[in-house]
């Protein structure tokens, strides 16, 4: 009967090498980029995350990934992580092409429950985010803004009930979900 917790000590010892070496490298690489590649997730940042761990989980796991590949592979996905984020700074466009608009999900005493639906978050998870915040009551919240990387903002009431007319915190905020 085959034994199926080794073939031999000699492979145990390969891919237990790799991943000391791939662990290295990858703390090596991700201190370089930066906390870029550390941060909550927008759907870029996320797919970049998984495609590192499939390429250090095939590493170990696989005889026909070397080392090189490995490195090299992770090496051309951070660098393309860098490089849309340097575009996405100096392109709005861009930037609208590569990441989601915030979506405004409470605001000045109502729910936006077309957003809500579109976004799907519950009116559970908005009073979670609130009280998250310290608020005690929904009087004392402003808007609840779901944010491109997939937190929840609470934006408190300000002591003068008048809100300004323009706010930069707001303006790229999506308030319906036709915008």
């Amino acid at each position: 009967m085959e034994n199926i917790f080794y073939n031999d000590w000699s492979t145990v010892g390969v891919t237990a090498a790799k991943g000391v070496l791939i662990y290295i490298a990858l703390i090596a690489m991700l201190r370089i980029s930066g906390k870029r590649s550390l941060s909550k997730f927008n759907i870029f940042d996320f797919v970049i995350t998984i495609a590192i761990g499939s390429i250090f989980a095939s590493t170990l796991t696989s005889n026909d990934v070397k080392l090189a590949q490995a490195v090299t592979a992770i090496v051309v996905l951070l660098g393309g992580q860098y490089l849309i984020s340097k575009l996405a700074l100096r392109s709005e466009s861009f930037e609208k092409l590569v990441k989601s608009d915030p979506a405004l999900l409470f605001y000045s005493g109502g729910f936006n429950d077309e957003t809500m639906k579109n976004e799907r978050v519950t009116r559970r998870e908005v009073l979670q985010a609130v009280r998250g915040s310290g608020s005690a009551s929904m009087n004392d919240v402003t808007a609840v803004i779901l944010e491109t990387d997939g937190t929840i903002s609470v934006i408190g009431a300000a002591e003068d009930t008048a809100p300004p007319k323009r706010n930069e915190l707001f303006d790229s905020v999506k308030r319906n979900p036709e915008a």
